[in-house]
């Protein structure tokens, strides 16, 4: 179903679809010719469907089973945001009557997997994946990148997300450096999160927004910090240990984007997921997947003098990566 159909379907289809449209066009002189007519019509639909994403099953259907094997075995080192995102996308995407959109703000330090997460969630929702005229990633520097023009933003924003979940339901907005993000901006697309049947017609409640923010990833890896120093499992650490210190990172720094927003006091955001700072044996991990993703075979000692030359902390111990996974990339190229 994924495969892209061959160009003599495409063929088909047209002529298909000309067809019907050339008899509903015209005024049926018989029964028989009205039927055929319909039928065609019907068919060159389907066909256009298979064909052309839109919002139908055969190009928006959630792979539970997928997404799962995707967090367990692509996200390295994250098993406290794998677990919180699984049940609570499952949850939501099971719901056959939501009472709001499902909000996630993702949480840490750069390079420590919020993007490939949002990325895996595409891919698991959407045939497209990321490529899916019904994912839309903003970037706060980028397209909110000036103060002054806050109050077009705030209308080029509403009108955007109001016309793409009217074509179809199950849109997702992902909003990148929420740090870096106006909270009148944020506050703009309030109403589109809240508890509305709908809004001027149009309904909220099955799409999806997700924010992404570097904002209390110091908070994070403090806790992560204090269970290695206490001779603590990494494993070990739970949601309840981040809560807090996640909480007050993001709720009461100015600099965290939701500061002061409409967002915290109604309580819209469903999770706020905390990712860890992640240790040496995840950027190995990372770079091994990323030489098979550049079709070589995959070479330990090289990935590991990569990974040795990158930067960690504490200095003496070298425990925590302070780059995460983000430059493994681009790193990798120069060790191959």
């Amino acid at each position: 179903m994924n495969a892209r159909p061959p160009r003599a379907w495409t063929t088909l289809f047209l002529c298909i679809l000309i067809s019907g449209l050339v008899v509903e066009a015209i005024e049926p002189v018989t029964t028989s010719l009205l039927v055929v007519g319909t039928g065609t019509a019907m068919l060159g639909r389907k066909i256009y469907r298979y064909i052309y994403e839109n919002c139908h099953e055969n190009w928006v259907n959630f792979n539970a089973t997928g997404l799962k094997y995707d967090l367990d075995t692509k996200l390295y080192g994250q098993h406290v945001a794998g677990q919180v995102i699984l049940k609570a996308v499952t949850g939501f995407m099971n719901n056959k009557k939501p009472k709001k959109p499902l909000v996630l703000s993702l949480h840490g330090w750069t390079g420590t997997g919020k993007n490939f997460v949002s990325q895996l969630l595409a891919e698991n929702i959407y045939v497209k994946g990321m490529e899916s005229s019904f994912v839309h990633l903003f970037t706060a520097t980028a397209h909110f990148p000036h103060e002054i023009h806050i109050d077009t933003y705030k209308t080029q924003l509403q009108d955007w997300i109001r016309g793409n979940v009217s074509i179809c339901p199950r849109s997702m907005f992902i909003f990148d450096e929420m740090d870096k993000m106006h909270p009148g901006l944020i506050d703009s697309i309030k109403p589109y999160l809240d508890f509305y049947d709908n809004l001027n017609g149009v309904s909220y409640r099955e799409a999806i927004f997700i924010f992404l923010s570097n904002a209390g990833g110091e908070n994070i890896v403090q806790v992560a910090l204090d269970f290695w120093k206490d001779g603590k499992e990494r494993e070990e650490i739970q949601l309840k240990h981040l809560e807090t210190a996640l909480s007050l990172s993001v709720f009461n720094n100015k600099n965290s984007g939701f500061w002061h927003t409409s967002l915290i006091d109604k309580n819209l955001v469903d999770f706020f997921v905390p990712f860890l700072p992640l240790e040496y044996k995840h950027i190995i991990q990372c770079g091994l997947a990323e030489m098979i993703a550049k079709g070589h075979s995959p070479d330990k000692e090289v990935v590991e003098k990569m990974a040795h030359d990158l930067n960690y902390f504490p200095k003496e111990e070298r425990v925590f990566s302070m780059q995460g996974c983000k430059v493994i990339p681009s790193r990798l190229d120069f060790y191959i």
